[in-house]
């Protein structure tokens, strides 16, 4: 077929993106010239076998939108019926670790072919075979509007492929997200579960002790305050709080809120609440009433009241400590 085309002229050197030198890069093939009205429908024949192909690599893109396997199944037969001579045309198409064939394909020396990439790496290969010799075209017996075709063939290919490996790829992230938080449910319902156990043991616990303090220890104390003297009676009112607050403890609060008091300031802020004198405590612990003079001076300041006037025994058996930080 005689054609007289024209190509546009390209200046060499990089051109930014969306001028019109840039934009003429897409004109693939060269306009044609030809008057002669046999020719011009042959070429037209040609051009609209060109058109079905991508048409039809758009549908088979949607029919196999989630199987890049099978749509080169289907595509490498559909592609010979697109050339100038699709009797003797065969095509193969390699992908990563596959080859497909069309049928009666076989391996000639008329053979035209385009490279498929993803993520700008090769990844395979695009090849049309003629069975038999034709006539001599643009590139032995192939046409420029094939060349093009298959160069667009092959870059579609690629595209489709990258779109459906991100699709995987984001079904497989979405499918992992979901064994994740149902296994983050499944996890929350059980520590719940046992926080709650916990709880009820807690309940459990506190109520047997306070049971138990009730029925056997304070009875013993009562009966043994009567025994002794008067004077000695404090000691026995001190041990019946202390017991009390085994039952619902204070000490434990104290502590909880105040960390950088020391075991032994704790037990004298208990001493204290009792409404123990600092001599008391003294003979007590056995050391002197100066020694528990600086104690005291060390748990106003860390309960943070030493410039306040506030008795210190008042303070620890209010409730004011529980608001402290």
């Amino acid at each position: 077929m005689n054609r007289n085309k024209t190509t546009p002229s390209r200046t060499a050197g990089p051109e930014r993106p969306g001028t019109t030198r840039d934009l003429s890069r897409l004109w693939r093939i060269p306009f044609n010239h030809e008057t002669e009205p046999t020719k011009v429908v042959l070429a037209l024949r040609e051009r609209i076998k060109e058109l079905n192909c991508l048409y039809g690599i758009s549908q088979l893109a949607e029919i196999h939108s989630d199987s890049i396997d099978d749509l080169l199944r289907d595509l490498v037969n559909f592609l010979p019926h697109s050339w100038q001579y699709p009797e003797i045309t065969c095509s193969r198409i390699s992908f990563h670790e596959k080859t497909y064939k069309s049928k009666g394909f076989k391996v000639t020396t008329w053979r035209q072919s385009a490279r498929i990439f993803m993520y700008n790496e090769p990844v395979g290969e695009v090849a049309m075979f003629y069975l038999e010799q034709c006539p001599a075209a643009d590139e032995g017996p192939f046409l420029n509007e094939e060349r093009a075709l298959l160069d667009a063939l092959a870059e579609r290919i690629g595209t489709i492929a990258m779109r459906i490996s991100a699709e995987r790829e984001l079904q497989e992230m979405n499918r992992q997200l979901t064994v994740e938080r149902k296994a983050l449910q499944e996890t929350n319902a059980a520590l719940r579960a046992v926080l709650a156990r916990i709880e009820e043991e807690k309940q459990e616990i506190h109520l047997n002790v306070r049971v138990n303090v009730d029925k056997i220890l304070m009875p013993i104390l009562h009966a043994l305050a009567m025994e002794l003297p008067t004077a000695q009676r404090k000691y026995i009112e001190m041990l019946r709080t202390n017991l009390e607050e085994i039952a619902s403890p204070f000490v434990s609060h104290l502590s909880s809120a105040y960390l950088s008091l020391t075991p032994t300031e704790i037990i004298i802020c208990n001493m204290i609440r009792s409404g123990l004198r600092t001599k008391e405590i003294a003979q007590i612990r056995g050391v002197s009433p100066a020694t528990i003079n600086r104690h005291r001076e060390h748990i106003r300041r860390k309960l943070k009241i030493t410039n306040n006037e506030v008795n210190l025994m008042t303070y620890l058996q209010s409730s004011m400590w529980q608001g402290e930080p």
